[in-house]
């Protein structure tokens, strides 16, 4: 028992020297992206297109409904314990610096990591990537590194506008129904907002962005040869880029208290 136990660990961690060889290539190749020629920048465009500007009709809809729903519960149920001014703290709280980041992050994995992993292992499947690399195109430079950099920028530029509209939703929706609810509100929120906060929100969203866009290529790239290995490898990278979205949320989160 012993004997299986370490040869199904082994076979866990033996892939995880090429994964950081991988992780540290993909960084390399998009610090040095803005060298590459435009048929790699035109990628990164579409990749933002995609992830980014089709993404914002879900995000505000979901930001502002959630928003508006923890100001209007919060506020009354803070307010029969006698803290309703605590409300704008838990709003910005939540929305800003922990709901925010991790729903963008889940929202562009299910949009976006199965179309990156399933788009690169059909390329693989028909042969693509090895015509790029036997014409001395490097897959990672071409293919990679525009996907990384636009699902990471996406994911930082939709938790800015996912904290925009999730403060601006209470303001809306209070001005339709309770006009007196929401006096004073935008000065409220200003005076409860801290640095702190909005750097853990942007380390948060950039971390989750690295995640999703590193796990769905190297999934993508991960196809071997048969057809059927396409969805397995798109449902793959959307289930690992969720636990590895909730293991970095975890480990942001306790790293102030740990030092």
């Amino acid at each position: 028992m012993i004997e299986k136990l370490g040869v199904h660990v082994r076979q866990r961690f033996a892939s995880v020297p090429y994964l950081m060889g991988y992780i540290g290539r993909i960084m390399t190749s998009s610090l040095a992206f803005i060298s590459k020629e435009k048929a790699a920048r035109k990628i990164l465009v579409m990749q933002l297109l995609f992830t980014f500007i089709e993404a914002l009709p879900i995000i505000a809809v979901l930001s502002a409904a959630l928003g508006a729903g923890l100001f209007l519960v919060g506020y009354s149920v803070l307010l029969s314990i006698g803290q309703s001014g605590l409300i704008y703290n838990l709003l910005l709280v939540m929305v800003v610096r922990e709901l925010g980041p991790i729903l963008v992050a889940f929202v562009v994995t299910a949009r976006s990591a199965t179309a990156i992993a399933t788009e690169l292992g059909g390329m693989v499947t028909s042969h693509q990537i090895e015509s790029y690399i036997s014409v001395g195109v490097d897959p990672i430079d071409y293919l990679a590194a525009p996907r990384f950099l636009g699902v990471t920028l996406s994911v930082f530029f939709l938790n800015l506008y996912f904290s925009f509209c999730g403060i601006l939703g209470p303001e809306i929706v209070g001005k339709l129904f309770n006009p007196i609810l929401v006096n004073g509100y935008f000065s409220n929120i200003l005076k409860c907002f801290s640095i702190s906060m909005i750097l853990t929100s942007i380390i948060k969203s950039v971390v989750f962005g690295m995640v999703i866009s590193i796990t769905a290529t190297y999934y993508g790239f991960n196809v071997e040869r048969a057809s059927t290995e396409v969805p397995v490898a798109g449902i793959s990278a959307v289930s690992k880029s969720f636990v590895g979205i909730i293991i970095a949320d975890v480990v942001i989160v306790a790293l102030p208290y740990i030092l």
